[in-house]
């Protein structure tokens, strides 16, 4: 099965494209909003699709820990259980395990770790991450890969981290394929590879190269956004954008700012997930555009919108946030469609005050949002 097309390029290396898989045709570059048990969090599954989400990603970590996913199995799998029909992807689990810090054993086997909540001994590795996602029925899944930070890692801890990806990535591969021998090639699962290495661009390129010649479906670059500066990620995928394949999807984990997805594109990626969206609306913060064709800023009244408490603003702002992130893919492949973008603080509890999180050069835009940002903006400089 042929599962990448590459339609055209933009830029040096950005490039637009059509990802085959079994519950559906993806195009890229794609935003994957992270749906962590399965649904994102102040969306309805319609609105969701409406926002142009071609992939949602469910979190193995934390389905595994609740409700299980012998559980979700029994219910007809990911996409009956988050009420789903296009393409769901999982992650390993990995970065959620390794975030655990020293509540961490690392083995050559696996990892060790403590149920944050029950207090229970858990443990995953590369075969059992692969045994979980494919009882989940992820239509995509991610190799199990040993995650290490950007703190205070040693040269010697960061190659240990780099060479144990790739021997778990074996692991993983001789798994999967024991447990998809019986599934046509259609009906199996994309397999991806992660790439790991810190800031080392020897280590990463190399990585690049071992996965790239493993029996994987795709490309995961894993190990950013943890702590390392713009500038540095940015390092990364500039020295490797060059290397890929053109066959092959290429996934960024965890990035999700509009200035990330960016960079992110014009140097080859095609998939990206983050929290952000949603995560920051519900925390009362959005990201709006002059060409915002979110509901909120369609159907609205601004006097409507200026009363409504903190948890309204949330259910009308998560839908909106993640029509912006939409909006910065087409202005990454389409220049003439940019937009400007400005994020603010709503109207939190017992009225406390409004931060302004827009950067001066930004355009406000839209007249309902437009007026809503300035008139938000005024009271905050007059409290």
């Amino acid at each position: 099965m042929n599962i990448f097309e590459q339609k055209s390029r933009f830029g040096e290396y950005g490039r637009t494209g059509v990802l085959h898989t079994r519950a559906g045709d993806v195009l890229t570059p794609t935003f994957m909003p992270d749906g962590t048990r399965g649904a994102v969090k102040g969306l309805t599954p319609q609105q969701v699709v409406d926002t142009g989400v071609g992939v949602v990603l469910a979190n193995t970590y934390h389905l595994h820990l609740q409700p299980g996913e012998a559980v979700i199995k029994e219910l007809g799998g990911l996409h009956a259980f988050a009420n789903r029909k296009g393409p769901m992807l999982t992650d390993s689990g990995g970065f959620q395990v390794f975030s655990l810090g020293e509540h961490v054993k690392i083995t050559e086997e696996g990892v060790h770790f403590k149920d944050p909540k029950t207090g229970d001994k858990r443990f995953i590795s590369p075969e059992k991450s692969m045994q979980i996602q494919l009882d989940l029925g992820a239509d995509m899944i991610v190799a199990f890969d040993h995650l290490i930070g950007l703190g205070d890692e040693t040269e010697t801890e960061v190659k240990d981290a780099f060479d144990r990806t790739h021997r778990w990535l074996e692991r993983c591969i001789v798994e999967f394929k024991r447990l998809t021998k019986d599934m046509d090639e259609a009906e199996r699962p994309l397999l991806f590879g992660v790439v790991q290495g810190g800031l080392n661009l020897k280590l990463r390129k190399k990585s690049l190269e071992i996965v790239q010649e493993s029996e994987v479906d795709g490309i995961a670059i894993g190990g950013l956004s943890v702590g390392e500066t713009r500038a540095e990620m940015e390092t990364v995928l500039k020295a490797l954008a060059p290397l890929y394949r053109d066959d092959r999807p290429r996934f960024l984990l965890g990035v999700g700012t509009p200035e990330d997805l960016k960079i992110a594109v014009e140097n080859g990626i095609d998939m990206l997930d983050c929290v952000l969206p949603t995560r920051n609306a519900r925390h009362a913060t959005v990201w709006t555009s002059k060409t915002c064709d979110a509901p909120s800023c369609q159907t609205a009244e601004l006097s409507a919108l200026k009363e409504l408490e903190a948890n309204s603003v949330v259910e009308t702002s998560g839908t909106q946030s993640s029509y912006q992130v939409y909006d910065s893919f087409r202005a990454s492949v389409s220049p003439s469609s940019s937009s400007s973008r400005k994020s603010y603080r709503a109207k939190g509890k017992n009225n406390q005050t409004i931060e302004n999180h827009s950067t001066p050069s930004n355009e406000l835009i839209c007249s309902q949002c437009g007026d809503l940002l300035s008139e938000k903006i005024h009271l905050t400089n007059e409290r």
